[in-house]
C-alpha cells in the first residue's frame, strides 16, 4: 500500500511529528518522507529525538501531535496494519539467549502468523542470508555479538517487512563486525527488496544511506545525501593544536575574521582552501602550533556546520528522557 506521489513510491511520510515526555519535548514537529527502497539514516547523537521518532513509527509510542504513515497506514489508529508491514532490530538486545537462533525464528514466526507450511523454508532462507544457517540448533548464548546482531536481522526480515527499522544497529560492536552487518544490510536491501530506516551515531555507517536527516535536540537540522550535505559546506576544516587554544581562538578572529571552534583538545576552523591558507596562519599566528591538518568535509563537519558542536559534544551535552516516561505511550 506504499503511496505514490509524482511518480515515487512513498514508504514513511511524516508531517509536524511531535512527541512529549512531561516537560521534555524529546521530537519537535519534524517532517520528512522515505521512498521505498531507500536506504534512509537519521544521525545524531544520543539523545536527539532519533529512538523516539522511530518508536513513533514502529508503534511502539503514540505520537504528541502530528501525524505519520508507513507503508500507506497511520501509525495511531492502524497500529495493527503498520506492525504487519514493519521489521524492527531494537538498540538493545532481545533475543532469548537459552534458545537456539532456529527457536528464536520459529517463536517469532508464530507470532506474526507466518503460515507453518512457510515458516521452514523461509526460516533457511533468512539464515543464509546472514550468514548463520549452519549456527542454526546452537544456543543463542554461544553467539558472539556480531552473531547475535545478525540474527535479530534475520528475525526482523521472517515474516517479510516492507520496512525494516534498525535502531542504532551496529552500537557496541568492533569496527570490523560493523563493516560486516553492513556488507549483508547491503545485499539484503536488494535481495529482499526492503526500504531501510535506521538511526546512528557513527559518520561511517551513515555514509551507507541514500540520504541522510541530521537531528538535534528533537528536530532535523539538514536533509540530503551525504555527498550533497558534505559538498553545502564548501570549504575545507583546519584542524590544529596550539599552545594555548583560547589565545590562538582569539588571534585566528582578530587576524582573520574567522571563527576557530574548541574540539576534541584542539581547534577547528572552515576555510575555502585549506592548503593555500595554512602557510599564512603558520606565520601570522602568534601563538605557537604543535601540529596542523587539512581535510575535506566529512559528516561530522557537517553536523558541526548546523549545530555549532560536534557529534560527541552534543552527547555530552544533550538531553535525558526522565526515566518514568521511557517506554510510555
Amino acid at each position: 500500500m506504499d503511496q505514490q506521489v509524482s511518480g515515487r513510491k512513498v514508504a514513511i511520510r511524516v508531517e509536524h511529528l511531535q512527541k512529549r515526555f512531561g516537560e521534555v519535548e524529546a521530537v519537535r514537529g519534524v517532517d520528512f518522507e522515505v521512498e521505498a527502497g531507500e536506504t534512509f539514516g537519521f544521525l545524531g547523537p544520543n539523545g536527539a529525538g532519533k529512538s523516539t521518532t522511530i518508536n513513533v513509527l514502529c508503534t511502539l509510542q503514540l505520537p504528541t501531535g502530528g501525524r505519520a504513515e508507513v507503508a500507506g497506514w497511520d501509525v495511531a489508529t492502524q497500529r495493527d496494519e503498520v506492525r504487519r508491514e514493519i521489521g524492527l532490530v531494537f538498540q538493545d538486545m532481545t533475543l532469548d539467549t537459552y534458545l537456539s537462533a532456529a527457536q528464536n525464528l520459529r517463536f517469532h514466526g508464530q507470532l506474526y502468523g507466518v503460515p507453518p507450511e512457510r515458516l521452514e523454508a523461509r526460516m533457511r532462507q533468512v539464515l543464509e542470508l546472514v550468514g548463520l544457517w549452519e549456527r542454526r540448533d546452537k544456543d543463542v548464548a554461544t553467539f558472539s555479538g556480531g552473531m547475535k546482531r545478525r540474527l535479530e536481522i534475520a528475525r526482523g526480515l521472517l515474516h517479510s517487512p516492507r520496512v525494516l527499522f534498525l535502531d542504532e544497529p551496529t552500537v557496541g560492536l568492533d569496527p570490523q563486525t560493523r563493516a560486516s552487518i553492513w556488507e549483508y544490510l547491503d545485499e539484503l536491501r536488494h535481495q529482499e527488496d526492503l526500504t531501510i530506516f535506521l538511526t546512528t551515531h557513527y559518520m561511517d555507517e551513515a555514509e551507507h544511506c541514500d540520504r541522510i536527516a541530521i537531528m538535534d535536540a528533537g528536530q532535523i537540522v539538514a536533509l540530503n545525501t551525504p555527498q550533497a550535505l558534505k559538498a553545502a559546506i564548501g570549504t575545507d576544516r583546519i584542524r590544529l593544536e596550539t599552545a594555548d587554544d583560547a589565545a590562538a581562538a582569539a588571534d585566528i578572529k582578530r587576524q582573520f575574521g574567522l571563527d576557530a571552534i574548541a574540539v576534541d583538545g584542539g581547534l577547528a576552523l572552515d576555510v575555502p582552501d585549506g592548503e593555500r591558507f595554512v602557510p599564512r596562519l603558520l606565520t601570522d599566528l602568534d601563538v605557537g602550533v604543535r601540529s596542523v591538518s587539512v581535510t575535506r568535509p566529512t559528516l561530522d563537519d557537517v553536523f558541526m556546520a548546523f549545530t555549532g558542536r560536534t557529534i560527541r559534544n552534543a552527547e555530552n551535552a544533550g538531553p535525558e528522557i526522565p526515566a518514568m516516561y521511557r517506554g510510555r505511550t
